[in-house]
């Protein structure tokens, strides 16, 4: 499971260089004017990290616990999983490097041999666990 780590590391460092910026001040926070909050932040909030989305059926029928994170809402990280547990062949859910990284759009979706945790990410940084029971 290799290759769905390098993103998931990627995404990871990006954050931590985030936080070390130039020297430049911080923007400014919006002032509470009643001025429109733009579509994009609107986006941002209506899915906080880590936001519990309700349980899937994962692999051999397993309850499996999804979680999204950043810009996704409940619907699209159930929805994901869900099409990534029915597109896993039979070869790909007993590798013994674990599931994938199989492709669903412009996710990623996998999991290391005998993890519980089901981990998908996109190249700008969203991502959704789905958690074994």
């Amino acid at each position: 499971m290799k290759t769905l780590a390098y993103p998931l590391l990627l995404v990871a460092a990006a954050a931590a260089l985030a936080g070390c910026g130039g020297g430049d001040p911080a923007p400014a926070a919006p002032s509470s004017s009643g001025a429109a909050v733009p579509a994009a932040a609107a986006a941002a909030a209506s899915t906080a990290p880590g936001v519990p989305c309700g349980d899937v059926t994962g692999a051999a029928g397993a309850k499996t616990a999804v979680v999204a994170h950043g810009q996704v809402d409940c619907a699209a990280a159930a929805k994901l999983l869900t099409d990534y547990f029915a597109k896993l062949t039979p070869a790909e859910a007993a590798s013994a490097d674990g599931p994938g990284p199989v492709a669903i759009g412009e996710w990623t979706c996998g999991s290391a041999a005998n993890d519980p945790v089901t981990a998908c990410s996109t190249e700008d940084g969203r991502q959704v666990e789905g958690t074994r029971s």
